[in-house]
């Protein structure tokens, strides 16, 4: 039994780890063999949540319930193999825009700022003022999202990050609380350091409840298991440039491509004109439309608009 199992485990590592993934020049792309590592992690997933699946379909005593079980769980079995498929395509397209190197970015903590000295002998970014008791409230399908630079910090493998509080709401309810870790370096780059974020459950049915934590997805921590920070919003932003947020394989990847520095935009609270910094913003995990955000100088993220063309519009702020 034991080499059978260890037979079908070779045989499945020499499907989806074949030889070393190369770059269109030829050369070996480290990039191109972590999304090939991300595919195989995914496709082992999938069949690990399948046979979940089909355990608890065993366990359904009515027959015709049973078999619609098994028959669901199929379906999502091959509706998770298609979106791997669609995640690894994700990656070899941002690793032909990011290069084929390691993402193994320096975090030195003689590199960055005190963050108690931002707004005073420390200029802050001007597209994400990390100054404490800034504020930022957005509203956009239905959902009210309130930023609150606190005056909390965290280390992170010895820098010290600023507390970045984040609240969405959903009538009044909470429906994700968040805390990101920030940091700005001493060019003036705001990187992203990673958060823990409580995902609630509000209702049952038509009756208001105790919210209750029902997720963390999403949460990571620089140094931890393998993940490494991203910058959030660059100090001096050009046209082309192409930049991982964060790195958490296979739990949080997203990555930003700056698209103007010119760039017009209205919400009820702010505007820019020709002077909005606007990225594409995008993941390989949830491949299809990309996000659209515009930057005021000054003010900070003030327009998210998805790839449906759903606004999210800053409605107040406050900037100490």
């Amino acid at each position: 039994m034991r080499s059978h199992c260890l037979l079908i485990a070779t045989s499945l590592l020499s499907l989806t780890w074949a030889a070393p993934a190369r770059a269109a020049d030829g050369r070996v792309s480290f990039c191109a063999q972590t999304a090939s590592a991300a595919f195989a992690a995914c496709q082992a997933a999938v069949q690990d949540d399948f046979w979940i699946a089909t355990g608890l379909c065993i366990n359904v005593t009515e027959r015709a319930e049973r078999r619609a079980c098994e028959a669901e769980a199929k379906e999502d079995r091959g509706d998770a193999k298609a979106e791997c498929g669609e995640q690894y395509d994700a990656r070899r397209e941002l690793c032909d825009l990011l290069g084929g190197g390691r993402y193994d970015p320096e975090f030195d903590p003689a590199d960055f700022v005190d963050p108690d000295d931002i707004g005073g002998s420390v200029a802050p970014n001007p597209y994400l003022p990390l100054i404490v008791g800034a504020r930022w409230v957005y509203k956009g399908g239905g959902e009210t999202d309130t930023v609150t630079v606190t005056d909390k910090t965290k280390l992170i493998e010895g820098v010290t990050c600023r507390v970045v509080h984040d609240v969405v709401e959903v009538d009044g309810q909470p429906l994700e609380s968040t805390d990101d870790w920030l940091a700005q370096d001493l060019e003036g780059n705001v990187w992203y350091c990673g958060e823990i974020s409580l995902e609630s459950e509000t209702f049952a049915g038509d009756v208001p409840e105790e919210p209750e934590v029902v997720s963390i997805e999403g949460s990571w921590k620089a140094g931890r298991d393998g993940d490494k920070p991203g910058r959030l919003v660059l100090a001096f932003p050009q046209v082309g440039d192409v930049y991982l947020e964060e790195f958490s394989l296979g739990n949080a990847e997203d990555a930003a491509q700056v698209t103007s520095v010119t760039g017009t935009a209205t919400v009820p609270a702010a505007s820019c004109h020709d002077t909005c910094l606007v990225t594409r913003n995008f993941s390989p995990l949830s491949p299809g439309p990309n996000e659209t955000k515009y930057y005021a100088p000054g003010v900070g993220l003030i327009l998210e608009v998805s790839g449906h063309g759903e606004r999210n519009e800053l409605v107040e702020f406050t900037i100490p």
